[in-house]
């Protein structure tokens, strides 16, 4: 099955622009004789929170460089804000406010003075960077540490000042590199809030490997994996189109030889697994069938027929997860 490079046109919204916020076309970069990135073409419009994900070595983090300018392709164009990155490249980068994994820091100056630092090299200055830095500061949970030398902060800490440091001068389009990581889960979850709440005025294309939060916070999804683009579409999209066999869960009383020849009698079951005995004579087992399928019924109808107590039956629903593992496994 062919998933889709495109999604279904939204309706128009007040951060709508007529032309896209990331526009890449026909991209390539190659290393030497090693090509990374593959002629990829995605776009990501104003207002839009996207998720772009790949396994390690996918050529994920060589695409985001050349989105923030730090690598030029080796043929074809990106656009941000209208702004070519190789011809008009400071115009473009001033749309762009990043974060990268490892948030470079001067670890020996203190957090305010660090964002009034970078502040004054985006050009801010007097009224306005006062007011932006205290502002980002309150919005990153900054302000009861805003005195502390950095390299005292915790892990969790760091990537809030990093955070702060791509918001400082209000960049249309922010583009961030595993926010989360080091934070625990109440952190997360306020990341996660902070990203929400900042697709109201800007453009977010974010990476992560915490699968979970992309489904939480983006519209719209970009899978990359070994330099190509493999899919760009809604999660919801992604997971209904989901090739992977269902799986059932399946609790009954019955001989486990016997049970498992006669489940895969069943013409669309692919897989019968005797996952776990549990006390009193209940067996677990695990069945996978043809996607498109519920075999549930047909399961039902065969313990009753064969006299099988029956004490649960459940059907798992895909997630983003399987749509990843299924698009970036590599088939041996």
């Amino acid at each position: 099955m062919r998933y889709p490079c495109a999604t279904a046109p939204k309706p128009p919204t007040a951060a709508t622009f007529l032309t896209p916020m990331i526009d890449v076309h026909n991209v390539t970069r190659q290393f030497y004789s090693k090509t990374v990135v593959d002629r990829i073409s995605f776009h990501v419009d104003a207002g839009e929170v996207v998720g772009f994900l790949g396994p390690n070595g996918a050529g994920k983090s060589t695409t985001m460089r050349m989105l923030t300018g730090y690598l030029p392709p080796t043929s074809g164009g990106i656009k941000v804000a209208g702004h070519d990155i190789l011809t008009d490249s400071i115009a473009a980068r001033r749309e762009i406010g990043y974060m990268p994994e490892n948030v470079p820091l001067y670890t020996d100056m203190r957090v305010k003075e660090y964002l009034h630092f970078r502040a004054r090299l985006k050009g801010l200055s007097g009224k306005e960077l006062r007011i932006r830095v205290g502002a980002v500061m309150d919005r990153c949970g900054l302000t009861d540490v805003r005195r502390k030398i950095i390299r005292t902060l915790s892990r969790g800490y760091r990537q809030r000042v990093g955070l702060a440091d791509a918001l400082v001068h209000q960049p249309k389009l922010l583009i961030l590199d595993e926010p989360t990581n080091g934070l625990d889960p109440n952190q997360i979850r306020q990341v996660r809030e902070l990203i929400q709440d900042l697709s109201e005025n800007h453009t977010v294309l974010l990476s992560t490997h915490i699968l979970s939060e992309v489904e939480a916070v983006c519209g719209r999804v970009i899978i990359i994996n070994e330099g190509t683009i493999k899919a760009a579409d809604t999660p919801e999209n992604l997971v209904n189109q989901l090739r992977r066999a269902g799986t059932v869960h399946l609790e009954i009383q019955a001989v486990p030889e016997i049970a498992e020849a006669k489940l895969r009698e069943i013409s669309v079951i692919k897989k019968v697994t005797l996952e776990c005995e549990i006390e009193g004579g209940w067996k677990r087992f695990v069945i996978r069938a043809e996607s498109g399928t519920d075999v549930r019924q047909k399961i039902v109808a065969l313990c009753a027929a064969n006299g099988w107590p029956l004490r649960e039956i459940s059907r798992l629903s895909a997630n983003l997860e399987d749509v990843f593992v299924e698009l970036t496994q590599r088939q041996i």
